[in-house]
């Protein structure tokens, strides 16, 4: 199952909706210095904001959301998002 992710230009949290990523402007000094968190993305699946890393923004690292109510499993590939397959 693929989603289009949708970039947000300016930080406009009540702009952020499900499968929305915001780039930060200072990306990269918050976080891991060897994987800092660069953006900030709107699960896919019921919208609640996470940061994400260099390496999940990259499609390296998968995501899962944080909330209590979802756990939607997903990866960056290119300009969509992708759902982790069940196994």
């Amino acid at each position: 199952m693929l989603t289009e992710l949708e970039f947000l230009e300016e930080w406009i949290p009540e702009q952020m909706h499900p499968g929305t990523l915001y780039m930060m402007e200072n990306a990269g000094i918050v976080g891991e210095s060897g994987n800092p968190y660069v953006a900030v993305l709107a699960c896919p699946g019921c919208g609640a904001l996470g940061l994400i890393t260099r390496t999940q923004y990259s499609g390296l690292d998968s995501m899962i959301c944080g909330s209590d109510a979802c756990s939607s499993e997903y990866y960056l590939d290119g300009g969509e998002i992708r759902y982790r397959k069940p196994h």
